[in-house]
């Protein structure tokens, strides 16, 4: 069994302040008994002071945590009586000094955190360890997941959250963001450039080709024998389509006002507000999502798909070169490559981190100052007592030796004073 150096302290402490104690009782008991003659009245004047001054300390010392010798004289056992009050005490202090708002917020500043998480996250061991750590948390979730309580309970989630969302609206409204300041052109134009650069290649041109070849043969078979190097022909005709949609796109692209944007505006606006309004249209996109939300083979395929992605995950996850983990080290690394780096984003990241401290730290010093205050409250007394002792009561038993010795010193005086007087 291990004991409390603590403890062994205290119990050493007070074997020799108690022995002091009876030591002076004895010398008194001793020099009184040779009738006050020569260095015995002087023995006799320094014990009998130091005998009551070790009984004084002894009385002050243990009336801090208890009743003295078991009698509930008033104004004893302060610790104990005061138990609630020390601990109030106790968390606002804590609270209002060591958690007051400007004091961490100066020992943040001083500790520039940025600065240092950059400079740990670049350690090859550090960024390697800490993806390690995150790979295990990472493969024990997947664990997790795999309970069939935890699926079903996600697959239910999942439908609920589906089936309460207002689609219809939700689009309208992410429509009429991406409208804003014309955004919606921007995407328009985007399609369009893509567009004209598939149409640039031999690909396309080869499929336009071999469409015109076939709508001539399907649509005009008559014609379609008079037509000399069909081969040549259609494919003619296909990179003249090309260049002519080329044409209208880059015609496009060149008109801020050209009339095809204003029919795609026209179309975007009417789609929006009649996704926002419109019962019918509603009801239908409501039908198919909730025909995919409830359709089997959906719900099976989805579920496939996800059980192969956790399946690869899981292997890679166990591997002892895995790839996610070196991904994960990598991306570690090279965050703190950049903090180091860039002074903007160290300076962005420890405001941010200040901001925080600001707006959660009352609330969370205070959450702190509860807690030590209801912890210590609710202690059992002898250990709420025990703890304090351990604490300083072997510096208290000082006060007692020191008492023993001081107040015979002061013995000693007395007497030598009353000689002169006499």
């Amino acid at each position: 069994m291990i004991v409390d150096p603590r403890k062994r302290l205290l119990i050493r402490n007070k074997a020799i302040a108690t022995g002091l104690m009876i030591g002076a009782a004895i010398l008194f008991v001793v020099a009184r008994s040779q009738n006050g003659h020569g260095a015995w009245e002087w023995l006799a004047a320094f014990a009998e002071a130091a005998m009551v001054g070790a009984l004084a300390d002894w009385f002050a010392v243990v009336a801090l945590f208890r009743h003295p010798l078991g009698v509930p004289i008033p104004h004893t056992a302060i610790i104990t009586s005061k138990k609630e009050v020390i601990a109030s005490n106790l968390a606002d202090f804590i609270r209002d000094k060591f958690l007051a708002s400007e004091t961490l917020v100066a020992k943040l500043r001083e500790y520039n955190p940025a600065e240092h998480l950059g400079a740990y996250l670049m350690a090859k061991d550090n960024s390697a360890g800490l993806a390690k750590g995150l790979t295990r948390l990472l493969a024990e979730s997947l664990d997790f997941i795999d309970d069939d309580r935890v699926q079903q309970l996600l697959r239910t989630a999942l439908a609920d959250r589906i089936e309460n969302l207002d689609l219809s609206s939700a689009a309208g409204a992410l429509l009429d963001t991406l409208k804003k300041d014309n955004r919606h052109q921007i995407v328009l134009d985007d399609l369009l450039n893509r567009v004209a650069a598939w149409l640039a290649t031999a690909e396309a041109q080869a499929r336009l080709a071999s469409s015109i070849d076939d709508m001539c043969t399907k649509e005009y078979p008559l014609l379609s024998v008079f037509i000399p190097n069909r081969d040549q022909f259609a494919k003619g005709a296909g990179e003249k389509v090309a260049r002519r949609i080329n044409a209208l796109i880059q015609e496009i692209n060149a008109d801020p006002c050209h009339e095809l944007r204003y029919k795609f505006d026209h179309a975007v606006k009417e789609f929006i507000v009649r996704l926002k309004t419109d019962p019918v249209l509603r009801h239908k996109i409501e039908a198919i999502k909730l025909e995919i939300v409830h359709d089997r083979v959906i719900a099976d395929y989805v579920q496939n798909i996800t059980g192969d992605l956790k399946n690869w995950l899981s292997n890679d996850l166990h591997q002892p070169h895995s790839k996610v983990q070196e991904k994960i080290s990598a991306a570690v690394s090279g965050l703190g490559n950049n903090l180091a780096q860039n002074s903007g984003l160290k300076d962005s990241l420890n405001e941010h981190l200040e901001k925080l401290l600001l707006h959660y730290g009352d609330a969370l010093r205070t959450a702190i100052a509860g807690h030590i205050s209801g912890t210590v409250q609710r202690w059992e007394n002898e250990d709420y007592i025990s703890e304090i002792e351990l604490s300083i009561g072997s510096d208290l038993q000082f006060i007692r030796m020191n008492g023993t010795l001081v107040g015979g010193v002061i013995g000693l005086l007395l007497h030598a004073v009353s000689l002169l007087l006499v």
